[in-house]
């Protein structure tokens, strides 16, 4: 029986595409380095935006100072701008409702830096969902797939494992359930492909987000 549903936020909450890809474009830009395309920026994100910004700049300039600088000017933009573009999946809303309506517990653990996840989870869903835990990426705190995240959940929640299930739309995310002996769900409307989730061992695909609520009622 699922007592505990702990979801990834980008690309499986909330699509944050666009607004992540617009806050990188314009830091790049500050600092006089190229820019690119909102596609490209599906497997830019997902380790947290120290990666990203890694990831971002030319191979030649991948370098703290650089990463450093970027941070700097990609922050000041999108704590402004991040719910420009960005909005809840299509029939996400109703399926938290559901599963807090069941007695689910509901939580986030994300790569996407903590003030973020934090102010992104209320706005969006603050009104009327109840998140035993919000927890993003935190200085000193190993991100994702590490199992450190998900275990403090767990904890918090006072549930166990097997009673748990992670969602997410990443090989990062279905790692993580892999280190914390969850079961994956796999979602496919979010950043990556079905080949790569089913390729990084997701136990379950959702295709839509009724097969998330289908899912739990059968384990």
């Amino acid at each position: 029986m699922i007592k505990l549903a702990i979801f990834d936020l980008d690309g499986t909450l909330l699509n944050t595409i666009e607004d992540l890809a617009e806050s990188t474009n314009y830091a790049l830009e500050q600092c006089g380095f190229p820019k690119h395309n909102i596609k490209e920026y599906n497997y830019f994100v997902g380790n947290g935006i120290k990666k990203l910004f890694e990831r971002a700049l030319p191979q030649k300039e991948r370098n703290e100072t650089n990463i450093n600088l970027i941070r700097k000017h990609f922050l000041y933009h999108y704590n402004t701008h991040n719910t420009n573009h960005t909005r809840p999946y299509p029939g996400i809303n109703d399926v938290l409702i559901q599963m807090q309506q069941s007695g689910i517990l509901i939580a986030v653990a994300s790569n996407k830096y903590q003030e973020a996840t934090e102010n992104l989870i209320h706005f969006y869903f603050g009104k009327h969902i109840n998140f035993i835990a919000i927890l993003g990426q935190r200085e000193g705190i190993p991100t994702k797939p590490d199992p450190f995240i998900v275990t403090e959940i767990l904890n918090k929640a006072n549930v166990s494992a097997n009673n748990s299930i992670y969602i997410g739309d990443s090989n990062v995310d279905m790692e993580t359930a892999k280190s914390s002996n969850i079961i994956s769900v796999g979602v496919t409307w979010g950043f990556r492909t079905e080949k790569e989730l089913l390729e990084s061992g997701a136990n379950y695909i959702a295709h839509n987000t009724k097969d998330i609520i289908n899912i739990c009622q059968k384990l």
